[in-house]
């Protein structure tokens, strides 16, 4: 059932979106690495005060890999595992994002046989 599931996500990313997970959002590129930095550093403040979602969009911004990662980590402890499996593969993160595919099949597996 994972590597069904698995199958899906890839072919709708080779298609540009993963049905309901848009996953099309790219890093500025027109960035320098200075600005990278310092955009970066102001996520990381605003998410150390707990201002998860501008510091999401300053990370979506740069791609940010760690920063997307931590903040995905807080949506799954709060349940938003869609969010956070998005946010996952945005940051490549692999390992975290095959856990939630494991879940959702799990769970779809579940309603399947009921």
């Amino acid at each position: 059932m994972k590597k069904d599931l698995e199958k899906v996500f890839e072919k709708f990313q080779m298609q540009g979106t993963s049905g309901f997970i848009k996953t099309t959002e790219k890093p500025t590129s027109t960035l320098t690495s200075e600005q990278k930095v310092s955009l970066n550093r102001k996520g990381n403040v605003l998410f150390n005060q707990g201002d998860i979602e501008q510091a999401r969009r300053i990370f979506m911004t740069t791609g940010y890999s760690d920063g997307l990662t931590r903040i995905a980590d807080v949506y799954a402890s709060q349940n938003r595992e869609l969010d956070a499996l998005k946010l996952y593969i945005l940051a490549h993160n692999k390992r975290r994002s095959e856990v939630l595919l494991e879940k959702i099949a799990s769970v779809i597996s579940k309603l399947i046989i009921e």
